[in-house]
């Protein structure tokens, strides 16, 4: 971790009135206090959980707004920790914090259903905008939710897929189709640009509410686990459309 202070993140509310609260699960105790401090000095309420097993059962006791997770964790390790968690319908934002470099794990994380993935050591600025991003985004879509019209109206469908924004909901052949806040927020941004070439410098700004073109590879992963989930042939789709050099494009 590097840097100082904790520029302008917050405070940001989760689904209440308070400030959001943020699990850091993480075994290095001079990280975690790091972070916990930053992140209360941004106004967010932070916890810390040392080892994989103790997060879990404070994640399973009351789901916090966002959780700050390490890859190596004693115990439990982080991939297993996030597989549990989407396998058990638990949709909460995660932040995957890792030492390792391998695109493995990365590719891993997003596939698992992380929101983003962040390497150690990291800018403070940086993972603090990134925790504003997504605690946005996560806030944003719930108002939708509450306030989008009744279901049924302004569905979107291609295929055998059926995207309803009212409900944040994904069906496929009529089967439920799980999909994690960012991988929705993606397809259905794609949905709406019928045609359009969209850049991934777009992408990452409209979707992830960043500006940086370096985390341009994250958009490549999400759209490889859209692609798994909804096309009937990934290797080959048909509606998720690499337009090579310039971006995707989504044709129903």
């Amino acid at each position: 971790m590097t840097g100082a202070g904790a520029p302008g993140a917050g405070p940001l509310t989760g689904a209440g009135a308070e400030a959001a609260e943020v699990l850091i699960v993480e075994d290095d105790a001079a990280i975690a206090e790091g972070l916990a401090l930053n992140l209360r000095l941004a106004g967010f309420r932070p916890e810390v959980a040392h080892d994989g097993e103790a997060a879990a059962e404070r994640i399973h006791e009351r789901v916090p707004d966002l959780v700050l997770l390490d890859i190596s964790l004693p115990r439990k390790n982080g991939l297993e920790l996030l597989g549990e968690l989407r396998a058990a319908g638990l949709m909460v934002p995660v932040i995957v914090l890792s030492a390792r470099q391998d695109e493995f794990d990365k590719v891993a994380a997003l596939r698992l259903g992380a929101d983003d993935y962040v390497t150690k050591p990291f800018a403070l600025a940086e993972l603090m905008a990134r925790v504003g991003a997504v605690l946005r985004r996560a806030g944003l879509t719930q108002t939708q939710a509450q306030t989008q019209r009744p279901r049924g109206e302004g569905v979107l469908t291609f295929g055998d897929v059926v995207i309803d924004p009212a409900t944040r909901t994904v069906t496929r052949d009529s089967a439920p189709v799980k999909l994690t806040h960012l991988e929705f927020e993606l397809l259905a941004f794609l949905a709406r640009n019928v045609s359009r070439v969209l850049s991934r410098e777009v992408l990452l700004r409209e979707v992830w509410g960043y500006r940086r073109s370096e985390t341009a590879r994250t958009v490549d992963n999400f759209v490889a686990q859209l692609r798994s989930k909804l096309e009937a042939d990934p290797e080959a789709p048909r509606h998720l459309v690499t337009v090579r050099g310039s971006g995707y494009r989504f044709d129903p």
